[in-house]
């Protein structure tokens, strides 16, 4: 009857432990809103400088849907400032994305805006 209870207690206190190590990584998750005040827009690239990420991070892109969109994409996408096939478009103007583990990319494909410096690249740890 004893042993019984020890492992009933022992098996909760993990379950909490798991619980709590579950809710500490949920609770780093930071939003940050890409370019600051001047939102997503033209020169841009640098905005990352500085800044740590990490998976599960929220990246803000705020822009006149009209004017711009946002599009991830892989490193060759980045780089080339194209689409690749199957990319995901954002265009609501205030789209939130969360950060996957390692790099992600992000271009506009509006016509000569990713090559006037409207892409960011991120890291997440």
């Amino acid at each position: 009857m004893i042993q019984g209870r020890v492992s009933a207690m022992a098996t909760s206190a993990l379950v909490l432990l798991m619980l709590l190590i579950g809710h500490s990584e949920f609770a780093r998750a930071a939003t940050y809103t890409v370019g600051g005040a001047g939102g997503w827009t033209f020169n841009v690239a640098g905005w990352p400088k500085g800044k740590r990420f990490r998976a599960g991070d929220t990246l803000v892109f705020n822009y006149g849907s009209n004017a711009h969109n946002v599009v991830a994409v892989n490193k060759a996408g980045y780089q080339g400032c194209t689409t690749p096939k199957g990319a995901k478009v954002f265009t609501s103007g205030k789209d939130q994305i969360k950060l996957t583990k390692g790099p992600n990319f992000f271009i506009c494909n509006f016509p000569q805006h990713c090559q006037s410096g409207m892409k960011i690249a991120v890291t997440a740890a």
